[in-house]
């Protein structure tokens, strides 16, 4: 069924599914919407369509025409078309090859021990604290940020500095601060890879930089896609993980009696999450197709809504349960196919390991706060919590 409706749904509960958002997927998978800042899109919200939909070669990040098509939001990389239209695929492909062997399992297997080291070092100055506490900024702001600097060869001493700029860069209502904050995050990563072609070391842009065929602002461009992306969302996911963890404490004790699950855990606190009040990954038609009797014409605004699919009850069964044993459905929040996000394996490192961590050395840890209470922000593409104050 084709409906016309205005996105952001409002969210009167943090932790559940927007009202309106409901309404619609009880309708149907694509729906018509307009955005938030006024604009033309569909909305796919079914699981299988959303699946179908990550893979497909119709869809892309780019449109022949960037200057009039339709935008989801004001951020410079995620609110409209992204690279070039002719190019897209080979462009992809390149970039792919290219970081793909600085995340194969041998070399995530070498970092592991970092981030068990990380975690235990920011949770033994958490102890040192004392409650009550931000788990927000003592945990799940730092430690992706250490990781991605470690991986990358990117200055702790920056990261103030450069969180700032990823913050613009996703920013969905300010277009010119998100345009800002990406001119300042490129010429960061310029000056890095100058200093890294001078001073090479063990590290991903020192790697990128004696790659043949890779020029400067190539390297720029991928080492800081990575340093945005790296981080921003694991701090998201993380910062998600232990609300839904806190906010069912029967799902903490399980874990905290069987740190077995704490896989299982992992796959279920990536599923669980609701993003906000509609939305997704921005696509645009490549050509004109027709999916669930709905035609989709080229050049028309797709957005692919991931956390709506990913509470689709056809796949998981009481989808708004958190359930860490549950078995039953793969969730898309790393996407699938070909665009699988190539961090995901780093990313379920640093989750598995906090999980396993923090239950085990705060096992009386409960949130100091009415879940109803927090905040999410609704600036950023990437949202995520302003803060989650805890006690022990």
């Amino acid at each position: 069924m084709i409906t016309s409706a205005q996105l952001p749904f409002p969210q009167s509960r943090l932790l559940e599914v927007a009202p309106q958002l409901r309404a619609l997927q009880s309708q149907g998978t694509i729906h018509r919407v307009r955005t938030q800042v006024g604009d033309e899109a569909w909305l796919v919200t079914g699981y299988a369509e959303v699946r179908l939909l990550l893979d497909d070669d119709r869809l892309g990040r780019a449109h022949p025409n960037p200057d009039t098509a339709a935008r989801a939001g004001d951020s410079a990389m995620f609110g409209g078309p992204f690279g070039s239209f002719d190019t897209e695929d080979v462009d992809h492909a390149r970039m792919r090859a290219l970081l793909q062997p600085h995340f194969s399992p041998k070399h995530l297997r070498t970092l592991a021990p970092r981030v068990q080291a990380l975690t235990t070092k920011l949770l033994d100055e958490l102890a040192q604290h004392g409650p009550p506490a931000d788990l927000h900024a003592e945990l799940a702001v730092p430690l992706p940020i250490l990781v991605i600097c470690e991986l990358l060869g990117v200055p702790y001493a920056d990261r103030d500095q450069f969180h700032q700029w990823t913050q613009d860069v996703a920013n969905v209502c300010d277009r010119a601060r998100s345009e800002r904050g990406l001119a300042e995050l490129f010429g960061y990563g310029m000056t890095l890879v100058e200093h890294k072609r001078a001073h090479p070391d063990d590290d991903l842009i020192s790697r990128l930089c004696a790659t043949e065929g890779v020029s400067d602002v190539e390297a720029a461009m991928l080492s800081m896609a990575l340093l945005f992306a790296g981080h921003e969302s694991t701090v998201v996911q993380i910062g998600y993980g232990a609300l839904l963890l806190l906010a069912n404490p029967d799902q903490w004790r399980a874990l905290l009696d069987n740190p077995a699950l704490v896989g299982d855990a992992v796959e279920e606190l990536l599923r669980a999450p609701v993003r906000g009040g509609g939305g997704g990954l921005a696509r645009y038609a490549r050509t004109d197709f027709e999916i669930n009797g709905v035609t989709i014409h080229a050049g028309d605004l797709v957005l692919l809504d991931t956390s709506a699919a990913n509470h689709d009850s056809a796949v998981f069964p009481d989808p708004d349960r958190v359930d860490i044993a549950r078995r039953k459905g793969a969730h898309v929040t790393f996407g699938y196919g070909a665009r699988y996000c190539i961090g995901a394996a780093l990313a379920r490192i640093e989750l598995k390991t906090v999980l396993a961590q923090l239950i085990s050395r705060f096992p009386s840890m409960y949130l100091a706060v009415d879940p109803a209470t927090l905040t999410v922000r609704g600036d950023v593409f990437t949202g995520g919590l302003v803060e989650l104050p805890v006690s022990w």
